[in-house]
């Protein structure tokens, strides 16, 4: 009886992970099929299409579908706060859904892969939170590796690096931010709420943004639709895929552990790469390949480290 209980627990923690895995991934490649191979090239808009699923999925999911209990803001200094982190969300996703312009995926990634080492950083200057030395030891492969890669990648564009590191910088930075934001008890939220609130904030900054910086979206949009009939299923299909990524992560955090969400997050990025080059065929070098190697081996290196020196 109890072994079938955890045969049970044990295929539904898989079949999350396998979820979890096939939407972060699938966000990724659809958002570089769409902005690359498409002529869709509107990475506010798209952003803000993601962000306005994940509101009204957000809701449904919270309000009526009860996956998470429900928090309510309980001050308008907390709005600001939680405003505040979605204009930062805002800027890191933009950031790296532009760098896909321009960026192969697995490129992509392996910047990506150096986010231990601007939170660290962030972490350092704004909490004066300190390290072992040895935990800050591991991220100079972190970061020698994307150099190595960078040396080594044949389609470098250096906008896209810019926009890349850009994105990745933003993202450590949100996460060190909503730990100061939203350090006191009263005023944590869950990872779905905080969603919850953040999304409708994201689309009221970004639709200005795309109107002004990307005014004939809609139009283009259009035009690109009657040629390809499946462009508007697809961006529908990548914003529900957008908001399946973070309720799945939530998931998967909640069913298992920080430790085995960290292993299987510097997996995720390794087999996105793997995927991203099988399909798009995009040229690779040994160089490229080494220095992200070294990358990711320095960012497992770090997790470690920070778990023993806790």
């Amino acid at each position: 009886m109890l072994s079938g209980q955890f045969e049970k627990k044990g295929f539904f923690i898989a079949t999350l992970i396998i979820f979890w895995y096939s939407s972060n991934i699938g966000v990724l490649l659809l958002n570089k099929l769409l902005l690359s191979n498409y002529g869709f090239r509107f990475p506010i808009f798209l952003t803000m299409c993601h962000m306005t699923a994940c509101a009204v999925l957000s809701y449904v999911s919270i309000v009526f579908l009860k996956i998470a209990p429900f928090q309510r803001i309980k001050s308008r200094s907390q709005f600001l706060r939680i405003s505040t982190l979605s204009v930062v969300f805002c800027g890191s996703v933009v950031g790296g859904n532009i760098s896909l312009r321009y960026l192969p995926v697995s490129f992509n990634q392996a910047v990506g892969a150096t986010t231990p080492f601007f939170t660290a950083l962030f972490a350092y200057l704004m909490t004066r939170k300190q390290e072992a030395w040895a935990t800050y030891g591991c991220l100079v492969p972190v970061v020698t590796g994307v150099i190595i890669a960078s040396g080594g990648e044949p389609s470098f564009h250096l906008y896209g690096f810019i926009m890349c590191i850009g994105a990745t910088a933003a993202r450590a930075f949100k996460s060190v931010l909503q730990g100061v934001l939203l350090s006191s008890e009263g005023e944590k939220l869950n990872s779905m709420n905080l969603l919850l609130y953040m999304s409708p904030i994201a689309v009221v900054v970004l639709l200005p943004a795309a109107l002004v910086m990307e005014p004939n979206v809609i139009e283009v949009t259009a035009t690109i639709a009657t040629e390809h009939r499946y462009l508007g299923l697809l961006i529908l299909i990548n914003s529900a895929m957008a908001y399946g990524a973070n309720l799945l992560n939530f998931l998967v955090t909640k069913h298992t552990s920080a430790l085995t969400l960290q292993v299987l997050g510097n997996a995720k990025g390794a087999v996105a790469v793997v995927i991203s080059i099988l399909i798009f065929q995009n040229p690779v070098t040994f160089i490229g390949i080494a220095g992200y190697t070294m990358t990711v081996m320095g960012v497992v290196a770090y997790g470690e480290s920070k778990r023993r020196h806790k």
